[in-house]
């Protein structure tokens, strides 16, 4: 136990220090009340992409040394800066018609604008990511080979039900088709998000089973499950993105505040997957799966009524927490 403190404390000493000051560097610049609100980014981004770290450790075990280094190098790069800042920003010109370019000088200089043109379309966003973590949540549980199962007496069904080919891919189509007949104002944007996002995941993930199972070389493996945890890091994120707009309307503090909190659920990830622990608590990655489609559905809710952050992150905790404890007091269950 000591030894793990240890290692712990060792793991996150320097990014830890780095991200204090940041935030005390934001304080002296802005002012007390953007300290406090840069902090409160950094725990909603860790509180709503806990579960995405799980998932990310799985698929980060199968990456060389080399690309799990690039996963926190390259990796901050996209997760801070293309999803966090460019990724919205062409959503929202796209669906308003606007150029990138007046987009993001309209972020940079008129952020509560900006915010205004993020919520409006926050519809379109909600159905892309939730029909993302949709396909994600599906496809762990549809699987014919997975023997061990949390929730017993459902999982066990799923997985039974994981040999009907595409299975997943008709339930997602049937959710979105239904999510678009009860928004008849917004359902040809909504259902055209759903269908890219479900597209999207079905390439993403055919390239990465590809070069999984051909003699493509390491290297086309590792860029292949990058690219996938970046594509999946998207999802997740673009929930925290618009819930930062109502904490702040300054693009520095959710910055700082959100890039913080990614660079800290990537280093949790790095130190599951050192230390070995989706090995050891059993249960965890099925918390995760189920906390993704707990999201997903957060999401899909969002497009009816307002749904608010500290919830989605509650749902998850829950989730999680509740597969941790019970990986603690039980020993694996096989169908």
């Amino acid at each position: 136990m000591k030894e793990n403190s240890r290692s712990l404390f060792r793991f996150f000493l320097i990014p830890g220090v780095v991200s204090i000051a940041l935030l005390v560097g934001v304080g002296m610049l802005l002012g007390p009340v953007a300290f406090f609100t840069a902090c409160l980014l950094v725990i909603l981004e860790i509180t709503l992409s806990f579960d995405n770290s799980v998932v990310n450790a799985r698929v980060l075990e199968k990456m060389s040394p080399v690309w799990q280094k690039r996963f926190l190098t390259w990796g901050i790069f996209t997760s801070v800066f293309l999803t966090r800042a460019v990724l919205p920003i062409l959503i929202v010109s796209a669906a308003v018609f606007m150029s990138p370019l007046a987009v993001a000088s309209i972020a940079l200089f008129d952020s509560a604008q900006y915010a205004k043109l993020l919520h409006g379309v926050e519809y379109i966003i909600a159905s892309f990511g939730g029909m993302f973590l949709t396909m994600v949540g599906l496809k762990y549980f549809f699987d014919e080979r997975k023997e061990v199962h949390w929730i017993h007496h459902i999982e066990r069904h799923f997985a039974r039900w994981g040999s009907i080919e595409a299975l997943e891919i008709a339930i997602a189509l049937v959710i979105l088709a239904s999510i678009a007949f009860f928004s008849p104002a917004n359902s040809a944007n909504i259902f055209f998000a759903g269908i890219i996002a479900i597209v999207l995941f079905i390439i993403v993930q055919g390239v990465a089973n590809f070069f999984a199972v051909s003699a493509k070389g390491v290297a086309a493996t590792g860029l292949a499950s990058f690219i996938y945890l970046d594509v999946l890091d998207a999802a997740f994120s673009l929930d925290s993105v618009i819930g930062a707009f109502a904490l702040s309307k300054s693009i520095p503090i959710i910055v700082v505040g959100l890039g913080i909190g990614a660079y800290f659920v990537r280093l949790i990830t790095l130190y599951m997957v050192h230390n070995g622990t989706l090995s050891r608590i059993m249960y965890i990655e099925h918390g995760a799966h189920w906390a993704i489609l707990g999201l997903a559905g957060a999401m899909f809710a969002g497009i009816f009524v307002d749904v608010p952050e500290p919830i989605i992150g509650l749902v998850g905790l829950l989730f999680v927490g509740g597969a941790y404890l019970s990986s603690i007091r039980s020993v694996p269950v096989r169908a």
